[in-house]
């Protein structure tokens, strides 16, 4: 074989559950059991947990590292970070927005992330020069992750010279999936028609930004669940924030949450830049505006976590932790404990491969070997501590391996 990760403790083990062996050969895994009978290359992971590879259900690769380039925003409560950020793009070259996207990448691989689905802006003030970055990064980190490519207008479609044929042009040429900034746009219930119009002229996935905010009286989600049940698009559409429902009462919250799992729509939370931005109308006793997927999910919703952004004007700190980011968002919601805490793993694991339909994902004999190994026993364990991995492993390959710390005693 090509690997074997000896000793290891599943997701879904219990405490009585044995520790078992996973045998890998040609990139997928062959053999799950205790103690395998085999030869090959040997990771021993000590008792501990290993997961399947991390994924990241919503992220902006495309403009990641910029706040140091843009102007500073003196007013706490001003909210004005798209504007900051369009007042530079005309400054992207393709080689800047592909080192800039290739230096975070590579810290979210040593951070245990094995597929990621990133948004591309194609604005005419950046025109495709994203889209082609990302598309050269695709390929040669091939060998590390699977990234998906969401195309999208960020500043407005409706109305605006030459944004159509952008977007047009990127999925003539084989983008997989097809988005929307609704907020941002002279007619969004306009744009969401665009999007399912061309999803299904060219048989792709989608995924919107969409409930942003905290006025709760106008909402987009239900015109987006009646449009996928209405082209049978149900389990391949997916939207990003939905912060808004995190001002309403937990009521609304479950009929929110049931009316996405009926249209089989799910929801990334993307708790640090709904956080960071939330409540900037607030003087005090500031809002939080991270939604709480668990309650969603609890109504048959599928939900995810996700990063967002890294180190720009909409979320000017991180560091390419996801398991930061989901203790992050347990903190917010204040959720804890084994249960709770499982399903916030499963959200930045099996819960974001299916809102992704990834094929061949999970510790399984014949699935990809994209494993994560960690230092603690229970994916609870993981986010309430907000782990790091040890080692991680894309398709059987090894990618990284961490040290653990050991205290020096006199």
């Amino acid at each position: 074989m090509d690997l074997i990760i000896r000793n290891a403790r599943l997701t879904a083990a219990g405490p009585g559950d044995p520790l078992v062996d996973i045998g890998v050969d040609g990139g997928r895994i062959v053999a799950v059991q205790p103690k395998l009978q085999a030869e090959g290359p040997v990771h021993d992971a000590g008792g501990h947990l290993v997961s399947p590879g991390l994924v990241e259900s919503h992220f902006h690769l495309d403009k990641a590292l910029i706040v140091d380039r843009v102007p500073m925003q003196p007013d706490r409560m001003k909210r004005d970070h798209m504007e900051r950020t369009a007042s530079i793009k005309h400054t992207f070259t393709a080689e800047d927005i592909y080192d800039r996207a290739r230096r975070t990448l590579e810290q979210s691989l040593l951070h245990g992330v094995t597929h990621m689905r990133t948004q591309v802006e194609v604005d005419p003030n950046v025109g495709l020069l994203g889209f082609e970055a990302i598309e050269q990064l695709k390929k040669d980190y091939a060998w590390a992750i699977d990234i998906q490519s969401c195309v999208f207008l960020q500043e407005g479609w409706t109305g605006v010279a030459g944004a159509d044929e952008n977007l047009v042009s990127c999925l003539d040429r084989g983008a997989p999936v097809v988005g929307g900034g609704i907020r941002y746009d002279t007619d969004g219930p306009g744009q969401v028609r665009r999007v399912f119009e061309l999803a299904k002229q060219y048989d792709i996935d989608v995924d919107f930004h969409l409930d942003g905010g905290y006025e709760t009286g106008s909402l987009d989600y239900p015109q987006v669940c009646d449009l996928t049940e209405a082209i049978g698009w149900q389990g391949r559409v997916a939207f990003g924030h939905g912060s808004k429902y995190s001002c309403m009462p937990v009521a609304r919250q479950k009929a929110i949450g049931k009316r996405l799992g009926e249209a089989g729509v799910s929801l990334a939370v993307l708790p640090a830049t709904d956080l960071f931005n939330a409540g900037r109308h607030m003087e005090h006793s500031v809002i939080r505006g991270v939604t709480d997927a668990n309650t969603l999910i609890e109504q048959g919703a599928n939900c995810t976590i996700s990063t967002n952004n890294v180190l720009n004007p909409f979320t000017p700190l991180g560091d390419c932790s996801l398991t930061r980011i989901v203790n992050l968002y347990a903190n917010v919601v204040q959720r804890y404990g084994p249960q709770d805490l499982a399903t916030c793993f499963e959200m930045i694991t099996d819960r974001a491969a299916r809102a992704l339909r990834l094929p061949r994902y999970g510790i399984a004999v014949g699935n990809d070997a994209d494993l994560v190994v960690w230092g603690e026993d229970t994916p609870g364990d993981v986010v309430a501590k907000a782990a790091l991995p040890l080692a991680g492993f894309k398709r059987g390959r090894r990618l990284f391996s961490r040290r653990s710390p050991v205290l020096e005693r006199p």
